[in-house]
């Protein structure tokens, strides 16, 4: 066995990337903290029944699972909401409170575009304790603000509801286990599937016409126009009213060139309530953000908390980043410091002074020419030398 290796789905984060990646968390952090944000961190470590044995559980396959000392079972946190959700709901008394948070989840789930990652750097905020289009409205707009605060410049947000799958559903006499199959093929643009899974369950006529039109159900303003034909179920009518509220209000936003509609990205139909959202650009074939509406969420743990929030994947923004050439190197140091024989006091003492006053100093310790050609090859802004006598600038 190679010892050296990793496991498929994880990496070592290296000086350059790591630099990028500090960057994007920064700028992200004060978008967060100017929105009226507060930060949390959930543990890493929880019990497997606390995402395994409620409501919305995340499927077990999914989780990285593992024993306790005295045999419970535990698993690396698998998703940040639900983690938030448990705080907000157990350990917070604010009845309405915005969160933030920067960490990374763990599951096995396949990841869209072969960009499988079992170990996901999150940035995300949950908006606790607030209701309403404007609400929703003002969720995918801050998703808008914090996609070009990466640095993208190539990007849309799809916009659907899940309403309105579940109102074409809910006479359509379909088991569980096939709305899911159902729901997968509709994800997955996969029309033919989802005819023929739709024939076998029996469901025809309008409802049966409804469905298989999902896939195609993306686009401009008029997609809602499109969709208001296909059904007279009342939620998915209520759904498509709703969009129409949130879609003027963004619109108000300024930010109607950045979103588009997709009635066809149908999420879990347990975890999500209302609005969802997904944040694509050109430069990746997979998500770079997923967001949406959990009103009932919080319920699995003891109270009630409406709810809309997002995640966006840093590696996968970098990723983009990286194939639009906007990437940045890490800054030279301001200076590199040749430690002569006897001067290691004065040299010290400099680089003290130095980095007191917020500049960056690269202490060099060998040969005097080896350290000329390393200071060249770093880039260093000033290149000073100690001996016994004091400090020199080179």
């Amino acid at each position: 066995m190679n010892y050296y290796k990793l496991p498929a789905g994880v990496q070592d984060i290296l000086p350059g990337e790591y630099y990028n990646l500090s960057l994007l968390e920064d700028r992200l952090k004060e978008k967060f903290r100017k929105a009226g944000c507060r930060f949390v961190r959930s543990a890493a470590l929880e019990y497997y029944d606390a995402f395994a044995e409620i409501r919305n559980r995340v499927p077990q396959r999914d989780m990285f699972k593992m024993t306790d000392g005295d045999g419970s079972l535990l698993v690396l946190r698998p998703d940040m909401t639900l983690a938030v959700s448990r705080i907000a709901a157990t350990r917070l008394k604010d009845a309405r409170v915005r969160l933030a948070y920067v960490g990374e989840v763990w599951n096995n789930a396949e990841g869209a575009g072969n960009l499988s990652q079992r170990e996901v750097l999150q940035a995300g905020v949950e908006f606790l304790g607030e209701s309403g289009a404007f609400s929703d409205a003002f969720a995918v707009a801050f998703a808008v603000e914090c996609l070009k605060e990466t640095g993208l410049d190539d990007f849309t947000v799809d916009v659907g509801h899940v309403g309105f799958f579940k109102g074409l559903l809910s006479g359509a006499g379909i088991s569980e286990a096939d709305t899911e199959r159902l729901r997968a093929c509709i994800n997955a643009k996969d029309g033919i599937g989802a005819a023929m899974l739709l024939k076998n369950s029996g469901v025809s006529g309008r409802a049966a016409e409804a469905l298989q039109a999902l896939p195609s159900l993306f686009g401009g303003e008029e997609v809602l126009a499109r969709a208001e034909k296909l059904t007279d179920d009342p939620t998915a009518l209520g759904a498509l009213e709703h969009l129409k509220k949130v879609h003027a209000l963004l619109k108000e936003f300024g930010c109607e060139k950045y979103v588009s509609f997709d009635l066809g990205t149908v999420k879990s139909l347990s975890y999500y309530s209302g609005i969802l959202f997904t944040g694509l650009t050109g430069a990746l074939g997979a998500p770079v953000l997923s967001g949406g509406r959990y009103d009932m969420l919080a319920d699995d743990f003891g109270k009630h908390i409406p709810a809309v929030g997002f995640a966006m994947g840093l590696k996968r923004i970098l990723m983009a980043l990286e194939r639009q050439g906007k990437v940045r190197a890490p800054a030279p140091p301001d200076a590199v410091l040749l430690v002569k024989a006897g001067g290691e006091k004065n040299a010290y003492a400099e680089y003290l002074r130095l980095t007191g006053e917020g500049k960056v100093v690269d202490l060099y310790a060998g040969g005097f020419e080896e350290g000329l050609a390393y200071a060249k090859e770093k880039g260093a802004k000033a290149v000073l030398a100690a001996d016994a006598k004091g400090v020199k600038r080179i």
